[in-house]
């Protein structure tokens, strides 16, 4: 319990002091995220706030972590030390979505090969228990790209992906340290702690964004958490087993996951990349409708915390029918902001050029004598 404490208490407090630094060094350098027809900001504001919320969630782990106890701990952050160069690049450079592809496969190897996290069982999703070597493998690449990629996508209002990472890190961490794992929850906390920091210059109004820095970096430590939980609480040997341990993992994810999975099916069957960017996101369509990015934060937060509560005390139903009923509260939600909340019409003011030749042209006026004209003057 000490060591989780200590990492809270150094990731926090590593991020908290690192920030200010960050946003000063953007502000000489001129390293700003640029407004434009996409994006929801209006002013310049840098995208580096990953590089802090790295230093506070590396250090954390480094000086608290056992690696004696879980050695595989020590790949798992050679995979974020990866990510962060990927997202470090990509938010000062920009690179393509095939060569962030491709680093977010090598991460992916590195914690799948090396650091042993495998989902080798659907814990009887779909009537599915035990999977062939090679149908695991590639569900765990799939399963760790689109967490690591879901976190990325939905950070785009302000605190939207931090708060969404805190609560998602929390529950891990207390799950946990609950079990007697302490070396997982000292990852999540660490996690949770710089995420904490970070939130207090990122709720509206932000002053920093994480960028693809820290937003890979938060899908790629969820990605880990979330196939250990996974694997781990559905066994037999634990102190607290949940046999639905998939539907609670995945309804944790809620938000960033199905959100993701929407897009891509939206993009897909335009005929467009998965990964071109574009307004479809959840928090576009509430931003669309009048929402602040306060409101919509706290809203998304609020509703993926309560489906949380929901599908743990419904746990001991089958697996199936919890994940297949959380898919329908997600576009049931869709829907209702869809069509109950439609988005308001836009008139576009013609200026005042405009307005005259219409006028003009309605009246068919006929231009001034210049003795009409030397009389007026």
């Amino acid at each position: 319990m000490f060591d989780v404490l200590l990492s809270i208490a150094i990731s926090f407090t590593i991020t908290f002091l690192a920030i200010p630094a960050v946003i000063n060094v953007a502000e000489m350098k001129k390293l700003f995220d640029m407004p434009d027809a996409r994006k929801v900001h209006n002013s310049p504001i840098t995208p580096l706030g990953g590089l802090g919320i790295f230093a506070g969630f590396v250090f954390g782990c480094l000086l608290t972590l056992h690696f004696n106890e879980a050695s595989e701990i020590q790949y798992f952050i050679a995979s974020t030390l990866v990510i962060f160069f990927l997202g470090l690049k990509d938010d000062i450079l920009v690179i393509s979505p095939i060569k962030k592809f491709i680093g977010q496969v090598l991460a992916a190897f590195i914690i799948i090969y090396y650091g042993n996290i495998q989902i080798r069982s659907m814990n009887g999703f779909l009537g599915i228990y035990q999977l062939p070597e090679m149908f695991s493998l590639l569900l765990t690449y799939f399963a760790v790209i689109v967490v690591i990629n879901s976190f990325n996508l939905i950070d785009g209002v302000d605190g939207l992906a931090g708060s969404l990472g805190l609560l998602s890190t929390t529950i891990f961490g207390i799950y946990f340290l609950s079990i007697g794992m302490p070396s997982y929850a000292v990852l999540a906390f660490s996690l949770a702690g710089s995420l904490l920091a970070f939130l207090i210059f990122n709720f509206q109004p932000a002053k920093i964004f994480m960028g693809d820095t820290g937003s890979l970096l938060v899908g790629t430590v969820n990605a880990i958490l979330v196939v250990k939980f996974i694997n781990v609480a559905n066994t037999s040997g634990v102190s607290f087993p949940i046999n639905a341990s998939p539907a609670i993992g995945f309804t944790i994810l809620m938000i960033p996951l199905l959100d993701t999975l929407r897009v891509f099916g939206i993009r897909i069957l335009h005929r467009r990349p998965p990964f071109s960017p574009d307004r479809n996101h959840i928090h576009h369509l509430l931003l669309d409708r009048g929402f602040s990015h306060r409101s919509i934060t706290l809203t998304l937060v609020a509703i993926n915390l309560i489906m949380i509560g929901v599908v743990f005390l419904a746990r001991s139903l089958n697996c199936t029918l919890l994940i297949f009923s959380v898919f329908i509260v997600f576009f049931a939600l869709i829907a209702g902001i869809y069509y109950l909340m439609p988005a308001p019409r836009l008139f576009v003011a013609k200026t005042a050029k405009e307005e005259n030749a219409q006028l003009t042209k309605a009246s068919q006026l006929v231009a001034l004598k210049d003795s009409v004209l030397e009389q007026n003057n």
